[in-house]
């Protein structure tokens, strides 16, 4: 059995945010905390069922995503400085997790790598400002496909774009949710939970052999 899974899996479809890419809580707390706003404020308004959904599908742009947050913001807290805070907030692209970006390159001498992320019309600039825009075969961002996992169409535009078939790639995501959408579709899942869990999956699949 193993042997059929490492001549099948030659395509890597990869998360960004929770695998590859970390985000500080110190970002918004920073930014919250020097403009008046209650902690977790910024949270709350970016990711609302209200407002993400439209963004992460590119039904609105990232700049009109964060006008909007402010606007949010502004009218929960008028004592507070909102739209410095998001400004604030919005500075820092993040920050790479060098060890798993480590293992996923070295995976690249035998299988394509592919990030598949639920983003704004921002991540080729934030990819860009991270350093890490060519460590990637191709990138779905899915606010140029229209579809946002776990939507089946996203994992489909992954391996169209690829010309690949389900069977012969590995999906790796923080979110068991994500994960379980791509594994009813015939993907190989794995939930992200650390980087020694994903090199064993890795090595499993003859991928860091």
């Amino acid at each position: 059995m193993q042997s059929n899974l490492i001549e099948m899996t030659n395509v890597i479809l990869t998360d960004l945010d929770g695998v590859i890419r970390i985000w500080s809580p110190k970002i918004h707390l920073k930014a919250e905390r020097a403009t008046g706003l209650p902690e977790g404020a910024i949270f709350s308004a970016a990711f609302s069922d209200d407002l993400l959904p439209l963004v992460i599908t590119g039904q609105i742009s990232d700049d009109e995503w964060r006008r909007r947050i402010a606007d949010l913001l502004s009218k929960d807290f008028p004592e507070a400085n909102a739209e410095r805070a998001v400004e604030l907030w919005s500075t820092s692209p993040g920050d790479v997790d060098l060890e798993v970006l480590e293992i996923l390159r070295t995976c690249r001498e035998k299988a394509q790598l592919v990030l598949i992320s639920n983003a704004t019309s921002r991540l080729f600039s934030d990819l860009q400002r991270l350093g890490i825009a060519g460590d990637f075969d191709y990138i779905i961002n899915s606010s140029e496909v229209g579809f946002a996992k776990p939507d089946p169409n996203i994992y489909f535009a992954a391996l169209n774009t690829v010309g690949a078939n389900p069977e012969q790639a590995l999906f790796i995501d923080d979110k068991a949710g994500h994960v379980a959408a791509a594994t009813r579709l015939g993907i190989t899942g794995h939930t992200y939970v650390g980087a020694d869990d994903l090199r064993q999956k890795l090595n499993h699949l003859g991928l860091l052999q």
